[in-house]
């Protein structure tokens, strides 16, 4: 069993990949004042910021390799037109993948 940073989740209009390489936690944590763990905790006790929903997915959906035009197009479309607690999961379960992995898919025979 191997794990990887790299989320495959259902949002929004479709299934969106997302992943926190080193570049773009350096970018969050700078954006956001604050390191992983601690974005984390500020997502899950409601004590987070707007950015730390916002740019961990932009960022999220960047390091997974898509365009950054793109990517904010899907931020300015998913993220900032609708109430803010609908996104939270979604970035949450970003740091997550990052900070304990995500499982790979197993291989069948």
């Amino acid at each position: 069993m191997s794990r990887t940073s790299r989320a495959e989740l259902a949002c929004w209009d479709s299934e969106y990949v997302f992943q926190l390489r080193l570049g773009e936690l350096r970018l969050l944590q700078e954006k956001c004042d604050a390191g992983p763990q601690h974005l984390y905790q500020r997502l899950g006790d409601g004590t987070w910021r707007v950015d730390d929903v916002r740019e961990t997915l932009r960022l999220g959906l960047i390091g997974a390799g898509m365009e950054q035009q793109k990517a904010l197009d899907a931020i300015t479309r998913h993220v900032d037109t609708v109430p803010w607690l609908e996104n939270v999961p979604t970035a949450r379960a970003v740091l997550a993948a990052v900070l304990v992995g995500v499982e790979d898919e197993k291989l069948g025979k």
